[in-house]
């Protein structure tokens, strides 16, 4: 591929995940005009959103074997579809109950097809392996990017318009994506007859389950999702409990999506140069450091800003090493399907980081015991990854 043609395969990649990743973000701030509007309670609103989260999880290997099969390209383009079915029935549901159906299942399914994992896949099976950490890189601070500049542009339209004009404005710039998927791979070339055969899906997945780095992965994003969500769901609520204000808690939000653009730009230059296995204990390690710090500073607002920018910088940093050593570890074939997997473990984490915070507050009163969970468990996914060693590169085994 040549400089001019990859620099516009990387711009438009970058821009749909940008999009896809900045319509996502911004529901949270329909919950208090559409509840107030309409009498619906806010944990029905949150529940659909996070029917979202798990049901993008499980739907992601499927989506991913789509993708494989068929190519990225026509997934996204199906996936930026659905987002605007979704969004627009979302703005239009008359109860609750058909809200849940737009916002959880069609937009879960939705954001696994036109989402991060589909375009940073495509993109690293298009780009030999030198490259593959700055393209996964790149996809994932498109991501980053587009939560800091598309989440205050859909809070002007619903200031200025109303939820209901905002969201259908939502569903009309989702259809954006659609041109901005035409450059991703299309649908695999067949390989020559005389060619050696190649592993069928079955036997990839296979060959993945068995694999102990497989599992490592697995739990090692499980974690990372429980983090991700934990802080950009609850981290506003845990403001209001230090009695700072409001604002507070959106500039926290707003600072981790810009310095994640960094953090996720660094990975992806040292998955080139450093071995992917140290990179993600390293991440995991300073995650738990950095938490276990904040956790006992007093609160401020120069405390939270410190960790919020802080926590940016390895937000999604995990991405990069973790695309690349699926790669390594499995080939190209069917590697939307099994980093799909591996992206599994990161919303059922998602759920969970997303669900058992607002549990605790309930019961004690303060978000204390979920951030010493977070900081077991950035403890526990760099110990995991610890004894593991990084292959050296291999083409993925012929189907018998």
């Amino acid at each position: 591929m040549q400089g001019r043609s990859l620099a516009l395969v990387l711009a438009l990649s970058v821009g749909c995940a940008a999009l896809a990743m900045g319509l996502r973000q911004s529901f949270g701030l329909f919950l208090a005009p559409m509840t107030t509007a309409l009498g619906w309670s806010t944990s029905g609103f949150a529940f659909a959103i996070a029917c979202q989260v798990l049901i993008n999880g499980f739907s992601q290997p499927l989506v991913g074997q789509l993708a494989d099969r068929f190519g990225g390209r026509v997934v996204v383009m199906g996936g930026a579809l659905l987002y605007a079915l979704g969004i627009a029935g979302m703005a239009l549901a008359p109860g609750l109950g058909v809200f849940t159906l737009f916002a959880g299942l069609v937009m879960g399914v939705a954001v696994s097809a036109a989402g991060m994992p589909v375009i940073v896949a495509s993109l690293t099976r298009q780009l030999p392996d030198s490259m593959r950490g700055r393209a996964a890189a790149l996809g994932t601070a498109g991501s980053s990017l587009g939560q800091f500049l598309v989440v205050p542009m859909s809070g002007a339209a619903l200031a200025g318009f109303g939820w209901q004009a905002a969201l259908l404005a939502m569903a009309g710039a989702a259809l954006l994506m659609v041109p901005l998927a035409l450059p991703l791979a299309g649908r695999p070339a067949p390989k020559p007859a005389s060619a050696v055969p190649e592993e069928s899906a079955r036997q990839a997945l296979s060959r993945a389950f068995r694999s102990r780095m497989f599992w490592c992965l697995f739990f090692g994003f499980f974690v990372c999702g429980l983090h991700v969500s934990f802080i950009a769901i609850h981290m506003p609520g845990f403001v209001a409990t230090c009695h700072l204000p409001v604002q507070v808690g959106a500039w926290s939000i707003s600072l981790i999506g810009l310095f994640n653009v960094v953090g996720s730009l660094g990975s992806g230059e040292l998955t080139q140069r450093w071995k992917r296995r140290e990179l993600l204990v390293a991440i995991y390690a300073l995650r738990a450091l950095l938490i276990a710090v904040f956790f006992v500073v007093e609160k401020s607002t120069a405390s939270i800003l410190v960790f919020s920018a802080l926590m940016g910088v390895l937000w999604l940093s995990t991405v990069p090493p973790t695309v690349a050593l699926c790669a390594r570890l499995f080939g190209t074939r069917w590697l939307a399907t099994i980093f799909g997997l591996v992206f599994l473990g990161h919303q059922v984490g998602g759920f969970l980081g997303a669900w058992l915070p607002g549990l605790i507050f309930d019961r004690t009163g303060s978000y204390d015991a979920m951030w010493l969970i977070s900081v077991a468990g950035g403890v526990f996914a760099a110990l995991i990854h610890l004894p593991l060693r990084e292959p050296a590169p291999l083409a993925a085994p012929a189907a018998a």
